[in-house]
């Protein structure tokens, strides 16, 4: 199994490069490949830092990525909801995980941060 880059992600999603975007649909097609959440911290903080794109948008678009065939992840009930949870709040997409985390999995999340700890208090 491959484990897939930012980079690999990015030109994939958005087929800015045309060479590149072949290479990565051509792996995805032949391989099984990985999708760990620090990518995907780090391609929400692309998507919406370097190229503008709202919320919803970075949302939909990771979404339909990991639903292509194929592409796997950690677990993909945490993501999903955790960018469900970036997409409808103004809070980071790692408190958005670590939320996720807590919700999902039970785990419990120490923070001062005062958002984080917002959202995280929402949990029954």
């Amino acid at each position: 199994m491959l484990i897939l880059d930012t980079n690999a992600i990015l030109r994939y999603m958005l087929s800015d490069n045309l060479d590149m975007a072949t290479k990565v649909n051509e792996i995805i097609t032949s391989n099984r490949v990985m999708v760990r959440y620090e990518v995907v911290a780090e391609v929400v903080y692309v998507l919406e830092g370097v190229y503008s794109l709202p919320r919803s948008k970075v949302k939909d678009s990771i979404n339909t990525f990991l639903s292509v065939p194929n592409v796997e992840t950690e677990s993909k009930s945490v993501l999903l909801l955790a960018l469900e949870s970036y997409a409808d709040k103004n809070i980071d997409f790692v408190d958005c995980l670590l939320y996720a985390f807590k919700a999902l999995q039970g785990y419990d999340v120490f923070t001062f941060d005062k958002k984080l700890n917002k959202l995280l208090n929402t949990i029954v």
